[in-house]
């Protein structure tokens, strides 16, 4: 039990930051939606995918290497730090000069012309997410928390301070809105056209400010490139790029590949891009359960890692495992059941809400994706990475499959099935191949149970429509109430005992 609780306390801070900052950004949906485009949102959706699956190969699995290697017997953790910071940094910089260089092609070859600076723009910010990716991984397996937690609110609250300046601030003072003597300052840089432009810049600018603030945290770093250490690192690592290759593909080609798949005209009045930007808005609905998936993981894989020479870790997992999908799962419903209310706070009426129908579906997806994080602890500590490969290939042929033949025939419905399709078949392929080389005692039939049980209630909640809107309202949060009614019944037996031994 005391286990947990550390897992919990770790997840809770990790949880707070990760929660207020993706709501702090989150909040800047609403503000996209009122000062930009559906073409920019589009371009948004789809560019931020492109630099999603790029962190992957700037960072290749050096992440999860470094915590193996810097927390196992025997293993010095300032040479783990050392070789893999140097490793990165050199590479990092190599591929980050090598995609800025390409940037006019990119423009054109991703349909925007005469905007190759948007891609010099994002070169830069995959160079830097690639140089911070190890110092923040430090401070995880270090269990500095707080630090870590801090850091990233500091850098989302400067990523919003500059949006806000950029997209909002020097809109008005350009048009002499208000501050009109500052009007000739800010047209000497302000450029009305930019949309997108001004997210990527100011992703840009808070990432380089937090460089001396991460390092001056992270402790001392000296340059190394030893062979006989990156040797084995290497060997572990690499399997783990190219699951992280397929696991983005599962990820966001749905977000990526979308206006490029879906037919022109297929939703009257809106071209593919515009139509895109949509789903995105949408798929954004679903960070709720995101946030929680992205808190337990910054808090679970070192935790896990901590935990795997205890002969008693594969109940602990399962026991996380049973925790995990009862949290998330009443999680789903409540957000389900009230996503007509939290649609029109962060939508609001232009036209978004067209693809909310999506996002139960994309919150079991996600839910899923929290399922297989648990499952795949059992080839991370056992060293057969080569099997993450072959899940995570899978997956993204399904995702791929399904985007292809789902999309062109349905639209935001085809590419919210790749999301859940893909995440349904690497938990059970990765849980059979788990119990085959680890058992773990988990909870299976109950589980599944839970998640069949919430996935229903949390589409019927969705659809239940009252006249009176206040009794739809508790008609809707009454089923959250039940899930956990089931709950406290089915798992009397473990309540009874915690409450015994919290006495």
């Amino acid at each position: 039990m005391s286990k947990l609780k550390q897992l919990a306390g770790q997840t809770a801070i990790y949880g707070i930051s990760s929660i207020l900052g993706r709501v702090i950004n989150f909040l800047l949906l609403p503000l996209y939606i009122a000062y930009l485009s559906k073409e920019d949102l589009g371009s948004f959706t789809a560019i931020y995918a492109f630099i999603a699956f790029f962190n992957v190969i700037f960072t290749y699995g050096m992440e999860t290497t470094f915590f193996r290697f810097s927390t196992g017997k025997g293993l010095d953790p300032q040479k783990a730090y050392n070789n893999v910071q140097s490793l990165i940094l050199t590479t990092s910089l190599s591929l980050g000069a090598l995609l800025f260089l390409s940037a006019e092609q990119l423009s054109v070859w991703m349909d925007y012309p005469g905007k190759s600076h948007l891609f010099q723009w994002t070169a830069i910010i995959l160079t830097i997410d690639a140089i911070l990716a190890i110092p923040y991984a430090r401070l995880r397996v270090e269990n500095k928390s707080l630090k870590f937690a801090l850091t990233k609110l500091l850098n989302i609250l400067l990523n919003v301070g500059f949006n806000i300046f950029f997209i909002v601030v020097c809109l008005h003072v350009y048009e002499g809105d208000y501050l009109g003597f500052l009007q000739p300052f800010v047209g000497s840089f302000y450029h009305p056209e930019w949309g997108v432009d001004y997210i990527l810049l100011s992703n840009l600018l808070a990432n380089a400010l937090i460089i001396p603030v991460l390092f001056s945290l992270s402790g001392k770093f000296s340059w190394q490139l030893d062979k006989s250490i990156l040797g084995p690192m290497w060997k572990y690592a690499l399997p783990l790029l190219f699951m992280g290759l397929a696991g983005v593909t599962n990820e966001v080609f749905s977000r990526f590949l979308f206006e490029y798949v879906l037919p022109e005209n297929f939703y009257p009045g809106l071209t593919a891009r515009e139509a895109g930007g949509i789903f995105g808005a949408n798929f954004k609905l679903a960070i709720f359960m995101n946030l929680i998936i992205q808190a337990f993981k910054y808090a679970a894989e070192p935790f896990f890692f901590s935990q795997s020479e205890d002969k008693n870790s594969p109940k602990l997992y399962a026991r996380v495992m049973h925790w995990f999908i009862i949290f998330c799962s009443a999680l789903m419903i409540l957000v389900a059941v009230n996503l007509d209310i939290i649609s029109k706070i962060i939508l609001g009426n232009k036209g978004y809400q067209a693809g909310m129908d999506i996002v139960p579906m994309l919150l079991m997806g996600y839910l899923m994706l929290g399922v297989y994080f648990n499952l795949s602890i059992w080839f991370k500590i056992t060293d057969r990475t080569i099997y993450s490969f072959y899940i995570t290939f899978t997956g993204a042929v399904v995702t791929i499959l399904v985007i292809f033949l789902m999309v062109p025939q349905y639209g935001y419905t085809g590419a919210a099935m790749s999301t859940l399709a893909t995440y349904v078949v690497m938990s059970v392929m990765c849980y059979f191949f788990g119990q085959k080389y680890y058992p773990i005692p988990y909870k299976t039939a109950k589980d599944i149970f839970y998640l069949v049980i919430a996935f229903g209630f949390s589409y019927l909640g969705f659809y239940i429509r009252l006249d009176s809107g206040i009794l739809t309202f508790l008609v809707h949060n009454l089923l959250p109430l039940f899930f956990l009614g089931l709950v406290a019944l089915m798992e009397r037996e473990e309540i009874s005992q915690l409450k015994k031994r919290l006495k």
